[in-house]
């Protein structure tokens, strides 16, 4: 799961609408990413969840009365606010917008937020009319202009059975924005062209040469750098994956469309990552038809694919240019030619023989290798936590 979260003090509140049931699911998130989950519940979402469902998914006591003390030494909303790393509401009421907006602290959650220092991150559910309602849309603005994080509610059918925007945005949108509020915002407004997973090489339309690629590497690298303010163009071959929120998607199949797309964006970006495992040959002539069994063995005649990497190298300017370097043997030796004859400012290596470092694996162990600097093993871990790992150096190149 996304490291970024271990060891946070996350408060979520809860308030009174029908979406309160989704508040487990999004605390099971929370909780599974490492964070220290505290739930705050108002009297009115305890009518659609009990207290005992979220107290059991956290581990922690659920805060409920405003004069509840955690110790003879705390005052219960005083001691959640100072701890918090991030405050999430969701779902949040009209009624819950509407106090926090006029600062009105009334109860345990409505205190807590106007206590805390932490950065607030609010998501309305409500329904279509109340959602449109002049009151709660400059609501809405207020918070906004105060620095509070809003992730605007989806369109869809609602609980009283009315069709508009009003239902909780999902939970896996709201866990990925709390994230990104608590990265270092260190890549904000840079343009980045990202290349992850396989090509495929039709020899004819049943039949392609391709490579065991799953792209986990690529995604992660391109939710991180979201994460961390960047806007990501992510050009991707076939894979299982779905694209992270806010990077714009581009999939292509063969490594001559991948070309074509890099060479459409690369102009813009000022850092590009190439983490996709190209196909270096194609098979000479692609049938029109299947190719049927036959007697004897089959010959397919081969050539070169563009090498996509090294063109970039030849004029990359002043952008930063990293590459990847997926081998069997002889790793530094063959990461360090790669990096020198490919004109990259980074490369990362890693043994493909390795079963927890492979194509499909979700971690990975590397050797990070820099123009002039001896070369930095990394240990074995997960691939978001690589991805952030990564980036970490990468921002040094940046400046």
């Amino acid at each position: 799961m996304h490291n970024i979260l271990s060891g946070r003090n996350v408060i979520l509140g809860v308030s009174g609408g029908i979406a309160a049931y989704k508040a487990a699911e999004l605390a099971r998130l929370l909780v599974r990413a490492g964070a220290d989950v505290h739930c705050v519940m108002t009297a009115a979402a305890r009518e659609f969840i009990g207290p005992l469902t979220l107290q059991t998914l956290t581990k922690n006591p659920v805060a409920i009365s405003l004069f509840n003390l955690w110790d003879e030494r705390e005052i219960g909303h005083i001691s959640l606010a100072e701890r918090a790393d991030l405050c999430i509401i969701a779902p949040a009421t009209a009624n819950c917008i509407g106090k926090i907006a006029l600062g009105i602290a009334d109860d345990m959650l409505s205190t807590v937020v106007m206590a805390t220092r932490a950065p607030l991150l609010i998501a309305p559910a409500m329904n279509v009319n109340m959602w449109n309602n002049p009151a709660v849309q400059e609501n809405i603005r207020t918070l906004q202009g105060r620095g509070v994080h809003i992730i605007d509610p989806e369109c869809g059918e609602l609980a009283c059975g009315a069709e508009g925007t009003g239902r909780l945005a999902d939970n896996e949108a709201i866990f990925e924005r709390a994230a990104a509020l608590l990265c270092p915002q260190d890549y904000s407004g840079v343009k980045v062209l990202l290349t992850a997973g396989p090509t495929r090489e039709f020899l004819d339309p049943a039949r392609f040469l391709s490579n065991p690629s799953s792209g986990k590497m690529g995604y992660c690298l391109a939710r991180a750098l979201q994460w961390r303010g960047a806007e990501v163009t992510l050009v991707s071959g076939p894979v299982a994956l779905q694209p992270p929120r806010g990077v714009a998607h581009i999939a292509v199949a063969s490594a001559r469309e991948m070309a074509a797309a890099v060479e459409q964006h690369y102009e813009q970006a000022r850092l590009i990552i190439k983490a996709a495992a190209v196909a270096d040959y194609r098979p000479r002539v692609q049938l029109p038809r299947k190719q049927k069994k036959q007697a004897g063995p089959l010959t397919v005649e081969l050539e070169r694919n563009p090498d996509i990497l090294a063109g970039l190298g030849a004029r990359k300017g002043s952008r930063v240019l990293v590459g990847f370097a997926a081998e069997t043997d002889d790793i530094i030796t063959h990461a360090k030619k790669k990096l020198t004859e490919k004109n990259l400012d980074m490369i990362i290596a890693n043994d493909i023989n390795r079963p927890d470092a492979g194509f499909e694996s979700d971690t990975n162990q590397v050797c990070i290798l820099t123009a002039g600097s001896e070369p930095e093993h990394l240990p074995c871990m997960s691939k978001d936590l690589l991805a952030h790992a990564i980036l970490d150096r990468i921002q040094k190149l940046l400046h």
